[in-house]
């Protein structure tokens, strides 16, 4: 055998351990924001057991504030009803929207802040906000490292290759962002 074939041979080889290392990484990159929205899963499950706790105890002291259950019961049918990530993402971000306006309108009633199921149930439902704070963070930081594999050189090709694509991260909808960035009004 020619000293050149040898070369092209090793080259090929080298080459397509490189490739099967690249395709490996994307891999891992995918399950791994897929093991992440499955933890965000797991909080977005609590969090859907929990809101129909919080409304029904709600109601017994605002029962004229129908259109605010109304949308927060839509809004969790739709997060529970969603299947792919991306539908679970927009209907989670409708359902959060949705608890801030049950928020708001429960501040309308000092009676109901003193009742003890209330408290425990707001204390839970905080609890798991901010637990589902925390693996959404985990979640887009795993959209991200996918999504940088996925569009840099030389990984962009043997993504496109096997069908790898951007991912979408779980943000805060345009429709919801001049509450989001307005400051909080603190009163005493």
């Amino acid at each position: 055998m020619s000293a050149t074939a040898i070369v092209i041979i090793v080259v090929a080889v080298l080459l397509l351990v490189w490739g099967v290392a690249l395709y490996n990484n994307l891999v891992k990159l995918r399950n791994n924001r897929e093991n992440a929205f499955a933890n965000v899963d797991v909080q977005l499950k609590m969090r859907h057991d929990l809101v129909p706790q919080l409304v029904g105890t709600v109601k017994g002291y605002a029962a004229h504030e129908q259109s605010v259950f109304q949308r927060v019961t839509e809004a969790r049918a739709a997060a529970m009803g969603a299947t792919s990530i991306n539908d679970k993402i927009a209907a989670e971000n409708m359902l959060t929207s949705a608890l801030s306006g049950l928020k708001v309108s429960m501040e309308a009633y000092p009676e109901l802040k003193a009742n003890a199921n209330f408290m425990q149930l707001q204390t839970e439902l905080a609890d798991i906000e901010n637990k589902l704070a925390a693996t959404r963070r985990f979640f887009n930081s795993a959209t991200r490292e996918l999504n940088n594999a996925v569009q840099t050189f030389p990984s962009v090709i043997f993504a496109k290759m096997f069908g790898f694509q951007k991912e979408p991260m779980f943000e805060i909808p345009d429709s919801q962002r001049a509450e989001v960035e307005r400051a909080p009004e603190v009163k005493f």
